[in-house]
């Protein structure tokens, strides 16, 4: 099977994540630095996806928080200055809903996480550049990569919440 390479256009696509803290208050932030393929055959088939982020380009808009974010507290960007993933399935839900299944690489730990992700269309640019974009969701368990520092609260509750929710938009290139 013939299989398409994209490349992903990062000035146009975004990765954001969201956690929740002091039980009722969300900090969002961004990754402004990152890369990554996909490669697959017709409808996807034996799709493969690759991505890289730069850990120390961490953005949320407070430069002391992120700071404490890059120390060993949390990403350790000194040691593990990149986050990746490498799929290992993508799999077709319901109309335009996948199941992109794959190994993240964080704070030196490996695990299998699932996302989900949405297809939003195919286009071709002025520049007759054909172009492709998703939608990619999910949540990940921080303490599943080390990341453990918090404080507990007066009422038995955490500071930082354990789960991170990720949001990226992507929108890929396809490759001449």
């Amino acid at each position: 099977m013939k299989k398409s390479k994209w490349i992903i256009d990062s000035a146009h696509s975004s990765v954001q994540f969201r956690i929740t803290y002091l039980v009722i208050a969300s900090i969002r932030g961004s990754f402004n630095t990152f890369n990554g393929f996909a490669e697959w055959g017709e409808h996807f088939k034996e799709a493969s996806i690759q991505f890289n982020i730069d850990a120390n380009s961490i953005n949320t808009n407070v430069e002391e928080r992120d700071k404490h974010l890059k120390s060993a507290d949390f990403f350790d960007t000194a040691q593990y200055a990149t986050i990746s993933f490498k799929s290992t399935s993508f799999k077709k839900i319901k109309g335009e809903k996948f199941r992109l299944e794959g190994h993240l690489t964080m704070h030196g730990h490996t695990k299998l996480v699932e996302l989900q992700v949405e297809y939003n269309g195919k286009i071709i640019d002025p520049q007759g550049q054909e172009k492709i974009s998703f939608e990619v969701t999910g949540k990940v368990s921080r303490w599943e990569f080390d990341m453990k520092y918090n404080s507990v609260l007066e009422a038995n509750s955490l500071l930082i919440d354990e789960d991170i929710d990720i949001s990226i938009q992507l929108l890929l290139n396809k490759e001449q």
